[in-house]
C-alpha cells in the first residue's frame, strides 16, 4: 500500500463563519500535516489521516486570531491539534467521494463528512510525482465546544454556528 503525504507548502485549510449575521469571516491554518494511504486514484479503500496546528490559525486580524486561539474558542495551549480520521469513503461519481472520519477539535470527536474530488497527478518540475484533491464539508462548532458568542443589539448573534472548511491540497509519495 502506497503512503502519501501531504505537501503543507502546497496545501491550503480555510474556513469561512457568519459574522454579525450579515457576513461572513474567513481564515485558514498553515500548519497542516497527514497522510494518505492507498491509491489517490482510487480512495475506497485508503486510510487517510490529517493534523492541523491551531497556533497556526489566521483571520487577517491579530486580535481575533488571538481570542480565537484562546479558552473562549480553541484553547491552543491545551488542544493544539485538530485531528481528522478516516472511516469511511465512499464513491459518489467520477473522482468524487463522501469522506467521513472522526475529526477532534477541543479535545471532542465527532463525524465529519467532506466532499472530496481527485484533482489528478503529475510529476513536479523536480520529477516528484503529486496528487491533488479538493474537500468541503461543514461543520457545528458547538459540537465541537466552541460556544462562546455575543448577542447583538439588533438580534442574533456575533458568531455563527455553521462552519465551512475548504481543503485544496496536493500529496507526494513517501
Amino acid at each position: 500500500m502506497a503512503t502519501w503525504h501531504v505537501d503543507a507548502s502546497h496545501t491550503s485549510v480555510g474556513f469561512s463563519v457568519r459574522h454579525m449575521m450579515v457576513s461572513k469571516v474567513k481564515g485558514s491554518f498553515s500548519g497542516v500535516e497527514g497522510t494518505i494511504e492507498g491509491n489517490p486514484e482510487e480512495l475506497t479503500s485508503a486510510n487517510i489521516q490529517f493534523k492541523i496546528d491551531v497556533p497556526t490559525i489566521h483571520t487577517n486580524n491579530e486580535d481575533r486570531d488571538n481570542h480565537l486561539r484562546s479558552a473562549d474558542f480553541f484553547d491552543a495551549e491545551a488542544y493544539p491539534h485538530i485531528t481528522f480520521v478516516s472511516t469511511n469513503i465512499v464513491k459518489t461519481g467520477e473522482n468524487q467521494y463522501d469522506l467521513t472520519g472522526d475529526m477532534t477539535i477541543k479535545g471532542i470527536t465527532d463525524k465529519v463528512t467532506f466532499q472530496a474530488e481527485y484533482e489528478g497527478s503529475g510529476k513536479n518540475p523536480w520529477g516528484v510525482d503529486v496528487v491533488g484533491f479538493e474537500a468541503k464539508g461543514k461543520i457545528s462548532r458547538a459540537a465541537f465546544g466552541l460556544t462562546w458568542n455575543q448577542a447583538l443589539e439588533t438580534g442574533g448573534v456575533l458568531v455563527g454556528d455553521d462552519i465551512t472548511i475548504n481543503i485544496d491540497l496536493q500529496a507526494n509519495p513517501a
